[in-house]
């Protein structure tokens, strides 16, 4: 029964390889080496998920996800999270707590968004269900967390473009994490990461897909585009740095989100070549002083003693009841980028 119940979860809800290609999703632009290798990304979130639903044995999701290679091991994880919430909300259980504790704890920032893709295929009611409490795995939760929601977002956009991306709906509220205000940015976070692939990486028609937005959405916005330029590639030096030149004074919200993508990356064990070059051309950092800014910026816990913010994210530490950790944490790195700028951009 559980292999029938998890093969008609699969079929509803899982797209196939072919539905999350541009042509199929229609959209813009020509077929190019990058949106061939873009296109790569959800197609692994896909075989992750069918994965994780076919078993419900850890080391068999492991084993499989083990044969991709490093540098997309990680979507699949994406994909694994997101069909073991859909488990966990519609059956209970903690099989999502085990994959982010065990074999994904290395991926647990992509493991987040895929939490958030499955979010777009359950009702309301059912998200209070859908995060695992990973206090005692990992010193990131729930601060980052907020990755759940920028996930919920990227899918909505990929998936819905026509009505997320080219009518600019703004989705409802939800008081993730106590913070329902803050929802909207976070989802505004993960539309900009869509756009990054919606438009193959062309960075003209990216910013220009920036711009059709209200303006006070670009600084999320462009934030999402940094991260996916850096997580995935796709950009040439000179073009990157039109890039940069294009997001003007929110220079800084994408030069945040590339270092969010080194941190990602780095704490996953695999920095792919094309992440320096694109490091450099949106920040003028190298990736050790990336790193350095996200955890040199990070909240301490300060009943820990004298432990590196590195080791211990505190999610309470100077609470405020609409501004979370995870944007305060945000904003201290949005500060050491502006102290800095590279040639030719504008501080704020």
């Amino acid at each position: 029964m559980p292999a029938i119940l998890g093969s008609l979860r699969r079929l509803v809800l899982a797209p196939s390889l072919a539905d999350v290609t541009f042509a199929r999703r229609g959209f813009p632009g020509p077929r190019t080496e990058v949106t061939d290798r873009l296109e790569a990304i959800p197609q692994a979130v896909v075989c992750g998920f069918e994965w994780a639903m076919e078993t419900p044995r850890m080391w068999e999701i492991e084993r499989r996800i083990d044969l991709v290679e490093s540098e997309m091991r990680g979507f699949a994880y994406e994909g694994a999270a997101m069909a073991l919430t859909v488990l966990d909300a519609t059956s209970g259980g903690h099989r999502t707590r085990d994959l982010l504790a065990g074999p994904g704890a290395p991926h647990l920032f992509l493991a987040y968004i895929g939490i958030g893709f499955a979010m777009t295929r359950l009702p309301r009611p059912l998200w209070k269900r859908v995060l695992p409490d990973l206090t005692d795995a990992s010193p990131y939760h729930p601060t980052m967390s907020w990755l759940v929601i920028d996930g919920y977002g990227f899918d909505l956009a990929y998936f819905r473009h026509e009505r997320w991306v080219e009518r600019q709906r703004v989705p409802a509220a939800y008081p993730w994490q106590g913070t329902p205000a803050y929802f909207p940015r976070a989802v505004d976070q993960g539309i900009g990461r869509a756009l990054w692939f919606i438009h193959g990486g062309r960075t003209t028609e990216v910013a220009a897909a920036v711009a059709r937005f209200a303006e006070q959405r670009h600084a999320d916005l462009w934030s999402g585009v940094g991260l996916a330029a850096t997580f995935a590639g796709g950009g040439t030096p000179s073009a990157l740095a039109d890039l940069r030149a294009h997001a003007a004074h929110h220079w800084t919200e994408l030069g945040l989100g590339a270092v969010f993508a080194v941190k990602a990356r780095a704490t996953a064990g695999m920095l792919p070549q094309h992440t320096q070059p694109v490091l450099a051309a949106l920040t003028g950092r190298t990736v050790p002083e990336a790193l350095s800014i996200v955890d040199d910026t990070a909240e301490r816990d300060t009943t820990q003693g004298d432990m590196t913010s590195a080791e211990v994210v505190s999610p309470d530490a100077g609470a405020s009841s609409d501004v979370p950790a995870y944007e305060r944490w945000r904003q201290r790195i949005r500060t050491r980028l502006a102290a800095t700028p590279p040639a030719n951009t504008t501080r704020d």
